[in-house]
C-alpha cells in the first residue's frame, strides 16, 4: 500500500516554479533518499509536502494513504500522520518535557533526553542536542510518514551513527524521506531507494544508492547533470 503518491507534481513561490513534474512513490514502511546540491527543490518538496501556503500547487496532485491531501492544511496533513524534522527548528520558551506531555500521541522512552527536558526547547542546544530533541518529539507523535529535512548536517560521524540508529529504531513504522546534500547518513540508513533532484526535477532514482553515492561522490552532481542531458537526446 502507498503511504505517499505524487503525481505529476509543480509548484510555485514568489511566481517561480521550484518543482517540476515531480513523481514519487513511497510505499509503507520504505526508506527513500532524496540527494541534490543546494537550491534544487530539496527543501521546497518537503514544504510543498507539509502543505506551507506560500508553495502553491499549479499542477498535479499529492495522494497520502489514497487520500488527495493536494489542498489539505498544515495541520490537517499533520493528523493524517505527516511529519517532518526541519533543517534550523527555532527555539521555542517552553521546557520540552511539558513540549513532550501536550503533543504526544504515543508513550516514548524519555531516557535519551533526560538531560534535555527541564530545558526551553532548542535554547542552547549543540546540534546534536537540537536534531535528537526534534526526533524524539517526532517520535511521540506517531506518524505514518517522516521527512528529515539535511538530518546529517552539523554532526560528527559518532553523533550522526548513534541518532541514525534512533531514528531507525522509533521510526521502523514509518515511511521515511531523508533529505541531504552531503549523503553521510547513507551507509546509516541504507535506504530503499534513492532519488536525485536537480533543478526541481528528479533525474534519477535507483534502489542501488551505493552505486548512485559513489558517483556523486567521484564526480559531484555535474555528473549528473550530464547523465539528465544525455537522456533528453
Amino acid at each position: 500500500m502507498n503511504s505517499l503518491d505524487i503525481k505529476n507534481l509543480s509548484v510555485e513561490i514568489d511566481n517561480k516554479i521550484v518543482l517540476k513534474n515531480i513523481n514519487l512513490t513511497i510505499n509503507n514502511g520504505e526508506k527513500h533518499v532524496l540527494l541534490g546540491p543546494n537550491a534544487s527543490g530539496k527543501s521546497s518538496l518537503l514544504y510543498s509536502l507539509m502543505g506551507f501556503p506560500n508553495y502553491k500547487i499549479k499542477s498535479g496532485t499529492i495522494f497520502f494513504n489514497n487520500t488527495n491531501i493536494s489542498n489539505l492544511t498544515i495541520e490537517q496533513r499533520a493528523w493524517l500522520g505527516i511529519a517532518a524534522i526541519y533543517q534550523n527548528p527555532p527555539e521555542i520558551s517552553i521546557k520540552l518535557s511539558k513540549l513532550l506531555s501536550t503533543i504526544s500521541q504515543k508513550k516514548i522512552n524519555l531516557s535519551k533526553i533526560n538531560n534535555l527536558l527541564d530545558r526551553d526547547v532548542n535554547v542552547g542546544f549543540s546540534g546534536g542536542e537540537r536534531k535528537l530533541s526534534e526526533l524524539m518529539q517526532v517520535v511521540s507523535l506517531n506518524p505514518n510518514f517522516v521527512m528529515l529535512d539535511e538530518f546529517d548536517a552539523g554532526l560528527d560521524v559518532e553523533n550522526l551513527k548513534n541518532l541514525s540508529f534512533i531514528a531507525n529504531q522509533e521510526l521502523s513504522n514509518s515511511s521515511v524521506l531523508l533529505i541531504t546534500h552531503r549523503g553521510k547518513a547513507l551507509k546509516f540508513f541504507n535506504p530503499d531507494f534513492v532519488h536525485v533532484l536537480l533543478d526541481g526535477k528528479i533525474i534519477c532514482s535507483s534502489n542501488n544508492w551505493k552505486k548512485i553515492w559513489n558517483t556523486i561522490k567521484e564526480d559531484g552532481y555535474e555528473r549528473c547533470k550530464k547523465c539528465a542531458l544525455s537522456s533528453k537526446r
